[in-house]
């Protein structure tokens, strides 16, 4: 027997503004079509976390994956109109307080500026950038794989950690084999 999570009108009409701010804010390999996006809905373990103006209308979002060991952060985008008034700082804070599991995320590889200062960050925040080797599995048909770190809050992983996270998130999240 499955459990089908409905999803509310509210939660479709923020749906589309996350879908706007998450297709301005990353490149196409780093997230789903909009109807692989939609259907992520749909299950338990996921949840977003909006962030809303005064008129009501959402500025920023966090994507999070809640499983019984840890959770997940798969996505963290605010509108490039308001970045840099500490809107991201509270969706992490926010997302961490709600629990005192293991926090992971994925970052891109320190090869960049852009990069760099994203790791940095998170590092503000306590995560910690693990040196494991790591992919995310292609999000869309014909892309490959994309080299990526994993960032743990409040410690760094250790190896057994980063195996049982990356097998959980291969499974569930990309739902494809581990590696």
């Amino acid at each position: 027997m499955s459990i089908k999570k409905e999803v509310s009108f509210a939660v479709m009409n923020d749906f589309e503004r996350v879908f706007e701010i998450m297709s301005a804010s990353f490149p196409e390999i780093e997230y789903r079509t909009k109807s692989g996006q939609m259907e992520l809905l749909r299950h338990p373990e996921y949840r977003l976390i909006t962030e809303s103006d005064e008129k009501g209308r959402v500025v920023a979002f966090l994507a999070v994956w809640d499983f019984p060991a840890f959770q997940f952060i798969e996505h963290l985008a605010v509108d490039p109109a308001v970045r840099g008034g500490g809107i991201g700082k509270r969706l992490v804070e926010k997302c961490l307080k709600t629990s005192a599991k293991l926090t992971v995320l994925e970052v891109e590889l320190p090869e960049n500026h852009v990069a760099c200062r994203r790791i940095r960050f998170y590092e503000r925040l306590g995560f910690h950038l693990n040196d494991f080797n790591y992919v995310q599995p292609p999000l869309r048909p014909g892309r490959a794989e994309l080299p990526l770190k994993m960032m743990s809050y409040p410690k760094p992983l250790t190896e057994e950690e980063f195996l049982v996270c990356r097998a959980l998130i291969y499974s569930k999240v990309y739902c494809v084999p581990e590696a």
